[in-house]
């Protein structure tokens, strides 16, 4: 039997509780069922940081508990004809959901065939030559492939990971020792940076950025991959182009030559040998993929359904199997927490809380320009990151809420829903918990916790100021305000 730790539950279930027996002091103009919901949602989140369970079991137990008291009926209910209230089973046909899961399959796929590491190795051996062009290396390698890994932990600890220990060990560099200094610790803080980059940069590359994609659309604003890329290309650019540098001269390596990479990768590269058919094919699909989501929105395609033709060419090919797809867990794990959660939410705007509480915000807020609201908002959005271990748990508590005060205040919808969605992104900064990636390199060793909270501060600050005038700057620019 699975060992369960009890005592997890026990905030969960005590927030959840007050919150509902606290029902007839509720604030004005906050209906029962919205209380009632609020309290099995906040019981929910917390049980999403707490992590008594896995979180799809945790937001699974908060699904069954929101049909059996009576909040929504499992299945669509009928009345002459004409469906009266939705059925909570629908959830799980939400297309954002099923995009991660499809991109999951793909990342599946670029580890599967080897196509991953070898780009990485190729990388290593054109700019390996000193330790900062290792530090570009390691980003150009997280760059490549974040659009098709909506796990940034994935894409940290899967492919980009054990490439930087194979290269620190190659320079005698260990964790927990003082010798991480000559080169682990540098490579590792700037594959994080990268990471939250390159998580801004495409819709795609982090499971959070679906999670606004999916509140955006209960606003009644669309975020598409394209114009998600066009909208964060250039903030992101400005970063990718100067953060490696700024983490070379504000955590230096002792080690600034570094004559080995390109032997070591040339080593490597031999011992893979040539570029195979799965490889290739792998390749080609993976460029058919990220051209179609370039372009859904001048083909009408939806991108959902580009990631299933992109799987069922990689089944067609031989490139994945069923076996793979099943075996993907984590990507199913996302399915089901993803799709209750964004369901959550839902109910919440249905039953009308999100709408009292961006009226009150707004209330208080009012007379303020919309666009000093849009960036408080922002900064509250990432600021507040620090009290929670989970992105996912933090949007899909506050994008909603704080993205109708936005709207509600006068700001652009189109302009608040991306604005906020990028800050959603850049707000895994903050702290070695912040996020999956951030928990895998900092469980490494390389970088001590005091480093890590006192660089990653001025780090954010810097993506703040980017992303915050810079960004806002080219966004108007392009047309979204």
């Amino acid at each position: 039997m699975k060992t369960i730790d009890y005592k997890k539950f026990i905030l969960p279930l005590l927030f959840g509780l007050i919150f509902w027996f606290t029902t007839p002091i509720r604030p004005a103009g906050v209906s029962v069922q919205a209380w009632h919901m609020l309290a099995i949602f906040i019981g929910t989140i917390i049980g999403c940081i707490t992590l008594p369970i896995a979180i799809s079991g945790v937001t699974l137990i908060g699904f069954t508990l929101t049909i059996c008291l009576g909040l929504a009926p499992l299945a669509d209910k009928i009345v002459n004809g004409k469906v009266v209230a939705k059925g909570a089973i629908d959830a799980f046909a939400n297309s954002s959901a099923w995009l991660i899961v499809m991109a999951f399959m793909i990342s599946r796929g670029i580890v599967k065939t080897g196509l991953g590491q070898r780009i990485a190795l190729y990388f290593v051996k054109w700019f390996g030559h000193k330790s900062l062009g290792l530090g570009y290396a390691i980003g150009a390698i997280d760059l490549i492939v974040s659009p098709a890994t909506p796990s940034n932990g994935a894409r940290a600890g899967g492919v980009v990971y054990p490439l930087i220990q194979s290269l620190a060990n190659t320079f005698d560099s260990k964790p927990n020792d003082p010798s991480r200094k000559k080169m682990g610790a540098y490579l590792t803080f700037t594959e994080f940076q990268v990471n939250i980059i390159t998580s801004s940069l495409f819709m795609t590359a982090c499971a959070p950025n679906l999670i606004a994609v999916a509140l955006a659309g209960k606003a009644g604003v669309t975020l598409s991959w394209m114009p998600w890329l066009t909208a964060s290309i250039v903030p992101a650019a400005i970063c990718l182009l100067v953060v490696p540098y700024f983490v070379y001269k504000l955590y230096p390596p002792e080690i600034k030559e570094t004559p080995n990479a390109k032997e070591w990768a040339d080593g490597e590269l031999a011992k893979m040998g040539k570029l195979t058919l799965p490889e290739k094919l792998m390749a080609v699909i993976f460029a058919i993929t990220l051209v179609l989501w370039m372009l859904s929105s001048t083909l009408g395609i939806d991108a959902t359904l580009i990631a299933f033709i992109s799987v069922s060419l990689l089944l067609l090919t031989g490139v994945l199997t069923p076996k793979d797809l099943l075996s993907e867990t984590g990507a199913w794990n996302i399915l089901i927490w993803l799709s209750i959660l964004v369901f959550m939410a839902e109910k919440l705007t249905q039953f009308g809380l999100i709408g009292w509480i961006s009226t009150s915000i707004s209330s208080a807020m009012k007379g303020l320009n919309w666009l000093v609201v849009l960036v408080v908002l922002a900064l509250v959005l990432f600021y507040t990151h620090y009290l929670f271990a989970s992105a996912t748990a933090h949007n899909s508590a506050m994008y909603l809420p704080l993205l109708t005060v936005a709207i509600s205040a006068g700001a652009p919808k189109l302009l608040a829903a991306q604005f906020l969605a990028l800050f959603s992104a850049i707000m895994g900064s903050t702290t070695h918990y912040s996020s999956p990636a951030a928990s895998v390199l900092a469980s490494s060793g390389y970088v001590k916790q005091n480093e890590w909270w006192k660089l990653s501060f001025i780090f954010g600050i810097f993506y703040i100021l980017v992303y915050g005038i810079i960004g806002l700057a080219w966004m108007k620019l392009i047309g979204m305000w």
